[in-house]
């Protein structure tokens, strides 16, 4: 299954020319490969990780999972993941995997509420909040002193880090090497509507359930910030949007957050190298024309687009690595940051 490759202002091969996205023979369609990677049991042994809380705006931490090679000098991936998930999320996991044996250190950064923090601020995480991930960033390059850096962000995660990419542009950190972005949420209200279709209820449903969850969490550790009430007639993830994370984090309601929010503003704005992933068959992820026609216009992407592979599933063959358990765009994104070793 050929990917399709998308740059169409340069002559020259990209830097970094991708595998071919080869599916699991008995894992085919968007719908099986992405509740295949959710339901299939997988092993990744790991290091101990440093444990840090970096804080992002004053008194508001984030909890940060740090590998480090020997020499913190070494090339360093900040990994962030998706809606509901947190830094113990599979793909996560698998990244720290690739990139521990690639030799690179490897940062899984929870977004903040994630891995446990509800109760260390008053705040929600959205899809806007591209400064904390740069928050992150110079804290690692100004307490470690690394040397450079790649943002790797998996659906929501890719929004935020295409979106700060976007907004440094070419003034960005020296050590700041390079983005790739997994089924990013670039175009967050034509995901947020595909998500209501008839065919995509039980993601629906799943993401409802757990912000529900969240956000009455936060009431009870936040009575005083926060009100219940607020999810009264909510049945969709739009609703939710409306009447939970518009309310509270500063917009005047879900359009306004969508627009805000969508990384598709900020894509012909970056200018370090940039690998996207996107499956045609992603259950929810859209990416309008407009948006590609974006992408492709900026020489410093790489986009692949495939066939098959769900929504950050992409379930492959394995190479016989005993290592790899097939798990193709974790494994790419490693391989496109090997070119800033």
């Amino acid at each position: 299954m050929e990917p399709k490759l998308g740059n169409v202002l340069t002559d020259t091969p990209p830097a970094f020319v991708p595998s071919v996205f080869r599916p699991r023979s008995w894992l085919r369609g968007g719908h099986v490969q992405t509740l295949a990677a959710f339901f299939l049991p997988r092993r990744i042994d790991l290091p101990a990780a440093e444990q840090r809380l970096i804080e992002v705006e004053p008194g508001v931490p984030v909890l940060c999972h740090c590998h480090w090679q020997k020499d913190r000098r070494a090339l360093t991936l900040i990994v962030v993941h998706g809606l509901e998930g947190s830094s113990e999320s599979q793909y996560m996991l698998g990244i720290a995997r690739n990139g521990l044996a690639a030799g690179m250190n490897v940062v899984r950064m929870n977004q903040r509420n994630c891995g446990g923090m509800d109760h260390c601020a008053a705040t929600l995480y959205n899809s806007s909040r591209s400064g904390d991930v740069a928050a992150v960033a110079h804290n690692l390059v100004e307490r470690d002193g690394i040397s450079g850096f790649v943002l790797i962000g998996f659906s929501m995660g890719g929004n935020l880090v295409l979106k700060l990419a976007g907004e440094w542009g070419s003034a960005g950190p020296a050590e700041f090497r390079g983005v790739a972005a997994v089924c990013p949420a670039v175009n967050l209200a034509a995901g947020a509507d595909a998500l209501h279709e008839p065919a995509n209820r039980i993601y629906e449903y799943y993401f409802l359930l757990q912000l529900f969850r969240r956000f009455r969490r936060k009431v009870k550790l936040f009575p005083a910030s926060f009100d219940t009430s607020r999810l009264r007639g909510v049945k969709t993830l739009r609703n939710f949007d409306e009447r939970v994370t518009a309310y509270y984090c500063g917009f005047t309601g879900a359009d306004d957050y969508y627009d805000r929010a969508a990384a598709a503003h900020e894509i012909d704005r970056i200018t370090r190298p940039t690998l996207i992933i996107h499956a045609a068959n992603d259950p929810f992820i859209r990416i309008l024309p407009a948006t590609r026609e974006r992408i492709l216009s900026n020489r410093n992407i790489t986009y692949v687009e495939t066939e098959d592979g769900g929504h950050c599933a992409f379930v492959g063959e394995r190479d016989g690595d005993s290592n790899d358990d097939g798990r193709w765009a974790e494994r790419e994104v490693v391989e496109f940051a090997k070119q800033f070793q």
